[in-house]
């Protein structure tokens, strides 16, 4: 077969063929490395690529039809910016300027819920609310229990916007809850 009658055969959402090159992707940016762990957890759970949204072309991300994206929480208290990352030039310059709608997207953070607690994951936040607002349909919500943290901006109706991870004090869970996300992604139909 040649690719051109491979491609016959590859099902498609308006006129663009899905393949497994361009179904999902793990983007993240990181700190400390903490971020990229939990990213290399996802992406092997998931079978996807993973890569520094940093080093993302506009028209790399607009070509996913399902982005997982990460990030640390550094800017503790900020309204805005949180990451203290390449994140926090992309949301704000490169964002506003990408047509997202419809687009799958799963979020995940990492925080210290000892020495943040009153700001634990407050990054994903951000990065939940400017996605939504693009017109993201958004997948994996998660159970706040197994966490010991007194307020994050990554709370949504009592629950977490994603899956939130602390490679300072629970890194032992880091990642069979990576895998059991991305199993809870494919069973809302993330399209991986």
């Amino acid at each position: 077969l040649t690719a051109t009658s491979v491609a016959a055969f590859a099902p498609s959402v308006g006129g663009r063929s899905i393949t497994s090159l361009d179904a999902a992707v793990v983007y993240f940016s990181t700190s400390t490395g903490n971020t990229e762990t939990i990213a290399e957890y996802i992406a092997a759970a998931a079978s996807i690529e993973v890569e520094e949204i940093g080093d993302a072309s506009e028209t790399e991300i607009v070509a996913y039809d399902g982005l997982i994206i990460g990030s640390p929480t550094w800017n503790t208290g900020a309204d805005e910016q949180r990451s203290g990352t390449t994140w926090d030039d992309f949301l704000y310059s490169t964002l506003p300027n990408l047509d997202l709608e419809g687009k799958n997207v799963a979020v995940f953070g990492m925080g210290d819920q000892q020495s943040y607690m009153d700001n634990y994951c407050d990054a994903a936040g951000e990065l939940y609310d400017l996605f939504e607002a693009k017109g993201c349909k958004m997948f994996g919500l998660t159970s706040t229990d197994g966490y010991s943290h007194l307020e994050s901006k990554a709370q949504r109706d009592g629950k977490f916007c994603g899956l939130m991870c602390d490679e300072d004090n629970q890194y032992d869970l880091s990642e069979d809850r990576a895998k059991a996300w991305v199993e809870q992604l494919k069973s809302e139909g993330f399209a991986f």
